[in-house]
């Protein structure tokens, strides 16, 4: 009994709770050991100009003027809250976002469901209509502008000439209009390959099931393959949203912002003031406006998206 006692009072101790805790946060750092560099340039590429954009937000400085540089504290934050273009920016930016993402997302449900049956040439179809997501958007604006709305040489009024339509100017008296098709052609494959993967993951007994209970393909549609879609259709929205909204490419290709300010978003307003107007004070506060809501609507987005795949792995 006395060697016993002696044995287990020498042996190895186990460890203390302190020192669990530091064994566990030194395996933690050894994991993340190799993503520090990646880390470190991301918050000297990303970090330091946001905050030398945050500088030079609180001073008054047009490059068109040598040594007016002064501080001014808010003033330019509040110059672009009271400046009504900013807000008519904000409009566009709006409208630009919503009336794409809505109309794109429409679009790639019904080429999905199309899609989503058998039929020959499918791979070549589907390659098709994959092709505008991967055309440049400064090209695909161009080919808008100059291939399909052109008022003299455009096929938009080629096509409708017979129906009495003729040298019509669609992006100077429809830009807005003009604006929102050239993005929703770009950005329906985008929405079509996201809701067909969730088509493709869909249970097929299921589908079988209301058939043999005599269900019409719309009850299928309406009560089984939506609700199926349903975080698939949300991831699309959400991630269409937050491209959309930083639009600059075909906004300045089409229409210039213009005629006036109609097709003015953020983006382009931004590169208004600031190599436009060279501005430097006003166009950095309006910098960290737009990159403030950007969060904000990104953060939103993203806890959307991780409570619904929650919910569905729930």
């Amino acid at each position: 009994m006395t060697t016993l006692d002696a044995t287990t009072a020498t042996g190895p101790r186990p460890p203390t709770s302190k020192q669990r805790r530091a064994a566990t946060r030194k395996q933690g750092w050894a994991r993340r050991a190799p993503l520090l560099p990646a880390l470190i340039f991301a918050i000297i590429v990303t970090q330091l100009p946001f905050l030398l954009t945050i500088f030079y937000s609180l001073q008054s400085w047009n490059l068109v003027r040598p040594g007016s540089q002064e501080f001014v504290g808010l003033a330019n934050y509040v110059a672009v809250f009271t400046d009504s273009t900013f807000r008519t920016a904000a409009l566009n930016t709006v409208l630009i976002t919503a009336g794409c993402v809505v109309i794109a997302m429409l679009l790639g449900i019904g080429l999905a469901m199309l899609l989503d049956r058998p039929f020959r040439g499918r791979g070549v179809v589907r390659t098709l209509l994959i092709t505008p997501f991967l055309i440049m958007p400064v090209a695909g604006a161009l080919l808008w502008e100059t291939t399909i709305f052109h008022p003299l040489f455009g096929l938009l009024n080629f096509v409708l000439s017979p129906f009495g339509v003729d040298s019509v100017a669609w992006v100077s008296q429809f830009p807005m209009a003009s604006i929102i098709v050239a993005l929703v052609w770009q950005w329906t494959p985008f929405m079509m390959l996201l809701v067909l993967a969730g088509l493709q993951s869909q249970a097929k007994d299921q589908l079988e099931a209301s058939a043999t209970d005599g269900a019409t393909a719309w009850q299928t549609f309406r009560l089984i393959t939506i609700p199926h879609l349903r975080r698939y259709i949300e991831l699309g929205l959400l991630l269409g949203s937050i491209y959309v909204v930083n639009t600059f490419d075909t906004i300045y290709m089409m229409t210039q912002g213009g005629p006036g300010t109609d097709t003015t978003n953020l983006p382009f307003y931004l590169y208004q003031r600031a190599f436009l107007g060279f501005d430097v004070g006003q166009a950095a506060a309006l910098g960290v406006v737009v990159v403030a809501g950007t969060i904000i609507v990104a953060t939103v987005a993203l806890r959307m998206i991780f409570r619904t795949f929650g919910r569905e792995e729930a």
